[in-house]
């Protein structure tokens, strides 16, 4: 049994600890993730399940819980070539990410800033990446010094998405001198890239 320790891990980090886990197995194997709270348990359940393993989770303690993963070879051999055949060579070419808030959607300003940071992050675990992520307004300050996804964007850079942040937005806040991740853009760019993109994400 592998056992992935994901207590106090906020999402999506408990689903891409497990996957890594799962990728290193040859044969079959049981996987093991621990957990703190039924929504990391429920979202395991639903990777397990979507893939195709059998899975089981039980309450050990008060914010602590098992959920195990029965990964086999022939399962995992199916998920594998149903992957080689979904996948297009240009699925990726043109799609384009933009953030334009340092917060992901609408209520408390602290949820966002987790849920964008999460968002960036689970951006940069995916196979299929986006050619471009665009940053305007409030979005530029996830692009420069004190930002809490700077390992992440620097990440997702070295695997060769072009990070482009607004120059007037900086200029705006005053971070021209703080960008640390990607390349300084205008919005003739922004908006030419926008408009070439086959798909516009924009969490």
């Amino acid at each position: 049994m592998i056992t992935v320790n994901a207590i106090g891990d906020a999402c999506p980090i408990p689903v891409v600890k497990t996957r890594k886990a799962m990728e290193t197995i040859k044969g079959s194997e049981v996987v093991e993730t621990l957990v703190d709270n039924e929504i990391a348990v429920e979202n395991l359940k639903k990777m397990a399940g979507q893939m195709g393993y059998q899975v089981k989770d039980q309450k050990l303690e008060e914010g602590k819980y098992s959920v195990q993963i029965m990964v086999t070879e022939a399962e995992k051999t199916e998920n594998i070539q149903a992957d080689i055949c979904d996948c297009s060579p240009t699925a990726a070419s043109d799609k384009v990410v933009v953030i334009r808030s340092n917060v992901m959607g609408e209520g408390d300003p602290e949820l966002g800033k987790v849920l964008i940071k999460g968002f960036i992050y689970a951006l940069s675990q995916q196979e299929e990446l986006p050619k471009t992520i665009l940053f305007y307004n409030g979005g530029a300050c996830l692009t420069c010094e004190g930002s809490a996804s700077l390992d992440d964007l620097k990440e997702l850079e070295h695997r060769g998405v072009k990070i482009l942040t607004c120059g007037t937005c900086l200029n705006f806040y005053g971070l021209s001198e703080k960008l640390k991740v990607g390349e300084v853009t205008n919005m003739y760019d922004i908006a030419a890239t926008m408009s070439k993109a086959s798909l516009i994400v924009s969490p």
